[in-house]
């Protein structure tokens, strides 16, 4: 694909006007919108802020990448903007970005769009064209160095090719040790797999051909898995570098010396991990070691407490489609039981279809905990162990109750803690028996360890202590319902998506699923549409302390506060944490408490105020919603600072 098709003249800004990282999204995100990339801005900010939240975009050397890959964008393009002045980008260097490429790519992008984004990627390590684009006045310029600088790539990769066959064919007949190069291999990948993947590729390739080492990169990018390394290539080489901000097939690098690092460091420090792979100075990763011999060598590791929720995360985040699908089919019963009636084909259709998606919560919860601890061996005995939490009889005690949520956690991490100490335990067996671990022994073992403990233990406790809990919340007064209303909806606003809002969420769907009783979904829906809504209430009615896109932006949160989507109001927060956060925590702890004080019930997960027919007390529990997100709204307004003038 000729690079002037994705770098459209139309679509670049030569003389960027933000003094920010927000104003600079903004101001990039309205000119793929105006010149017709995007239909829908919104979508693609959100996405944009969303790669943005896992690591900045601004990759050193002035150069910012933001992307997204989502249903908005039309047709891949690539924006290239300039800032004369510079701005603060969060760059992973801490320096001020100039030059700007912000890649859409639509959902259904083919492999030359893909193909042409990948290689447009890596020509950005060149600081030759990065030299001549700042220099650059006018569009047919910058589409101009591509072209040459692209023609220029082809080239350069067309004989890299043919040397690389001539030093396979050397290394294969070789009987010199001495006469041989330093040999690695690495693999890159990035969350989108758009920028980055390629971007790390070329500067490790760039920066191996300096140190005289001979290299292969395998991308897992956009396209799929380019350049395999074949098992002849690992078993040659000194040592294997992954620069990957997500998950890559580890097992076939067993015994080798390697080092794992973020996407960024393959880009940024591309030195480093050469030397460190073929010094052999990195650790020796170990297929069977688990979780803890597997974890990154970086300078900075997880702590106990950031592995403990990620793992959490992964099994609330698969849990999530269960709860939103089944949900709204319950919820669509619930409004046909009030017309047609409760024995209606259509009310238990819906109803039925529900409650079954509603039976996988805690298995789901359980298994992708367990998946996140141990990998896929512990996803038999993390699924079983939450079936077990998820039935009433499933322990020696007998009891009404079943372990329920608490019961599915414990199950997940007990599931995916047992694999690691297989694992550990049964390194040292004979090689003739390593094939029958995956499908007999981890299995057989896991599912036994795990469902001992959830029979004899978990189960016969947590049983009691779930019951305990089902009584207190259907017997509590009054007075403890508001409490845990005004508790809940509070924590719902305080990071907005984050863990103290998952908890929330998951505790009240934990309740509804236990007891059938919407009254703490009442309270988070309401907490969680508050954070927008004030958003918008404050946009619309203290104009001055917004910039135009801010007030832009705000519009649609009306939109997303209604609908229950948290998450808009993230932008905001991350720009002006104190007012944000503060105000819209009071205003949603005022709301959840309010459902309680008037007994609202919603029996729905999600749906925001679309599900409102449901409630038992319909106004009221708009009431609650008006109430919450004014009082945030007028806070915000009032107490954030008015904008500063440009003099």
């Amino acid at each position: 694909m000729d690079l002037k098709q994705l770098l459209l003249k139309d679509a670049m800004i030569m003389d960027l006007k933000a003094t920010t990282k927000e104003e600079a999204i903004e101001e990039m995100v309205d000119k793929y919108y105006q010149v017709g990339v995007i239909d829908d801005k919104e979508l693609y900010k959100k996405d944009i802020l969303k790669r943005e939240a896992q690591t900045s975009t601004g990759i050193g050397d002035g150069i910012a990448m933001p992307h997204a890959r989502d249903k908005a964008v039309k047709r891949a393009t690539v924006l290239f903007a300039k800032s004369a002045k510079g701005i603060d980008y969060k760059s992973l260097d801490g320096q001020p970005a100039y030059l700007f490429f912000m890649i859409a790519a639509p959902d259904g992008a083919d492999n030359l769009h893909l193909q042409a984004l990948a290689a447009l990627s890596s020509l950005l390590i060149n600081p030759e064209l990065v030299k001549n684009l700042k220099a650059a006045k006018t569009a047919d310029e910058v589409q101009d160095l591509f072209d040459k600088a692209m023609q220029e790539k082809e080239a350069k990769d067309k004989a890299d090719e043919e040397k690389q066959k001539a030093k396979a064919a050397a290394a294969a007949s070789a009987t010199n040790d001495d006469e041989k190069k330093p040999y690695v291999v690495a693999v890159t990948a990035c969350p989108t797999g758009i920028a980055h993947t390629y971007m790390a590729e070329a500067a490790l390739k760039e920066q191996a051909e300096k140190m005289g080492v001979d290299i292969k990169v395998e991308t897992n990018g956009s396209e799929g898995v380019k350049h395999l390394l074949t098992s002849d290539e690992i078993k040659r080489a000194d040592g294997v570098i992954i620069a990957a901000d997500k998950k890559v097939d580890m097992p076939r690098f067993d015994g080798k010396h390697l080092v794992n690092r973020p996407v960024s460091d393959g880009i940024n420090k591309a030195e480093e991990l050469i030397n460190l792979a073929v010094d052999q100075k990195a650790p020796v990763f170990h297929a069977e070691g688990g979780a803890e011999e597997a974890q990154e060598d970086s300078e900075e590791k997880k702590s106990l407490w950031s592995r403990i929720y990620a793992d959490l995360m992964n099994g609330i985040s698969n849990m999530l489609p269960f709860v939103v699908g089944g949900g709204i089919l319950m919820a669509i019963s619930f409004l046909l039981e009030n017309s047609v009636g409760a024995k209606s084909q259509w009310f238990l259709f819906f109803n039925n279809v529900g409650n079954y998606a509603f039976s996988f919560l805690i298995p789901v919860l359980a298994a992708y905990i367990a998946v996140s601890i141990g990998d896929r061996p512990a996803l038999l005995p993390g699924f079983v162990g939450g079936y077990m939490a998820s039935q009433a009889t499933a322990s020696v005690v007998s009891s009404k109750s079943p372990a329920g949520f608490i019961g599915g956690l414990l199950a997940g991490f007990i599931a995916g803690w047992v694999v690691i100490f297989l694992k550990k335990w049964l390194k040292n067996l004979p090689k003739s028996l390593a094939g029958l671990k995956t499908i007999l022994i981890y299995p057989v073992l896991g599912l036994l360890f795990t469902g001992a403990i959830m029979y004899f233990a978990i189960d016969p406790i947590f049983a009691v202590v779930n019951a305990a809990i089902t009584h207190f919340l259907e017997s509590m007064g009054t007075g403890n319902a508001v409490i845990l209303g005004t508790l809940l909806g509070g924590m719902m606003s305080i990071d907005m998506g984050g863990p103290f809002n998952k908890a929330a969420y998951t505790f009240a769907i934990g309740t509804f699923t236990a007891t059938q009783n919407g009254a703490l979904m009442a309270a988070v829906m309401v907490g969680g549409m508050v954070p927008p809504l004030a958003i918008a209430i404050a946009t619309t009615f203290w104009k001055n302390k917004f910039t135009e896109q801010e007030r832009q932006a705000g519009l649609s949160n009306y939109i997303l506060g209604l609908s229950f989507i948290t998450e808009g109001a993230i932008p905001f927060a991350a720009g002006d944490p104190l007012h944000v956060i503060v105000s819209s925590v009071i205003g949603s702890a005022i709301g959840g408490g309010l459902t309680q004080l008037w007994g609202v019930n919603v029996p729905a997960p999600h749906g925001g105020i679309f599900v409102t027919p449901l409630a038992n007390k319909p106004l009221l529990y708009l009431l609650a919603v008006v109430i919450g997100a004014v009082i945030s709204g007028v806070i915000y307004g009032v107490w954030k600072p008015a904008l500063k003038k440009n003099k």
